[in-house]
Order: C-alpha cells, then structure tokens, then sequence
C-alpha cells in the first residue's frame, strides 16, 4: 500500500503545475468552443502545446506557441498565451462532427512534457421551420445554403420518414426541426 503511494505521488505533483479550466468542453457543429489551461509561475516563457488522441503518447500537435504571447493559427486552431494571468487559451472554430475525440493541454519542457486531458464533444445544431396548412403531404427538405440552385440537400423525407441526421415532423404545428452534427 505505501508502495503504491509513494509511486502514484510524483505523478500527482507533476500535474498540478498545469491544470485545465474544464476537463470537458463542447461547442456545435458548425461553431466555436475555447479551452483554458492555467499554469503555476515559472513556466511563463515555455512553449505551450494542444495535440489531439486518445494516447498520450499518440497525441498529434495541432497548434504550438514559440514561448511568447504570439497567437499561432493553423486550420482551424488557435492558441494564445496570457503569461501574465499564467493561462493559455485554445480556440477551434467551424467544428465538424468528428472533431469530438480526447485532447491535450501541454507545456514542452526537457523530459516528459506536461499534459491535461480534455475531452472534447459536438453538439448538434437545432433548425425549426414552419410549412402552411395543406403541405402535410409533401416532401420536406433541408438545405444550408441560400442559392437553392446550388444546395446540397442534407435532410429529406417523405411524410415524417427520415432520410439522413436527426428530423421531427409536427404536422399539427405544421413544423419540422432538424438536428444537425454538421460534415
């Protein structure tokens, strides 16, 4: 029992000096979500890191600072250091549905970098349209873009039948919403 106390210690330490704001963030498909990771001083002019995988040792680095207050964009990533409240802040914008997975905080430094998990999850977006009296019958669709020459359809139904995503008909209401996770 002390065996296994002392041998779990170090590893608590080691990861108090970076901490995530949350340990789970979500955003919409589609949209935004930010990720704060706090840090203890001395580690101001480090280079902070966000990686992604399920596997710390398998992790992907997305976006890197070079140890300043810099902001680095690359894709769709953003990463920021505010050395003087000791937190950097990762952005991911235009989330799709397979963003969702496990990510990482980190701070390189000689040895084992630092690390905090966050898990990552995409929330639908919600559309609701309405219809007149009489369409009840007809084929109902949906279309994310504003030149209908052009859409690609990405819900379809015949009734209240669902073609693709996740569709609610109420023909009383004369609406259907849609929930969609995005591409």
């Amino acid at each position: 029992m002390w065996l296994l106390l002392v041998l779990f210690l170090p590893v608590v330490q080691g990861s108090s000096a970076l901490v995530a704001v949350s340990d789970a963030v979500s955003g919409p498909a589609r949209g935004s979500l930010t990720v704060q990771c706090r840090y203890e001083p001395g580690w101001e002019t480090y280079s902070k890191w966000w990686c992604r995988g399920a596997e710390w040792k398998d992790c992907h680095i997305l976006v890197q600072t070079d140890g300043s207050e810099q902001e680095v964009k690359s894709d769709r990533t953003s990463i920021r250091d505010d050395q003087k409240s000791l937190t950097f802040t990762v952005t991911m914008e235009e989330l799709r549905w397979n963003d969702a997975d496990t990510y990482w905080c980190g701070i390189e430094r000689s040895g084992t970098d630092l690390g905090v998990e966050v898990q990552v999850t995409i929330n639908p977006v919600t559309a609701q349209c309405h219809y007149g009296p009489g369409w009840e019958p007809y084929v109902k669709s949906w279309c994310p873009d504003a030149d209908l020459n052009s859409c690609a359809i990405v819900v379809l139904t015949t009734g209240s039948r669902l073609r693709k995503n996740e569709l609610s008909i109420n023909q009383r209401k004369h609406t259907f919403s849609m929930a969609m996770w995005g591409e």
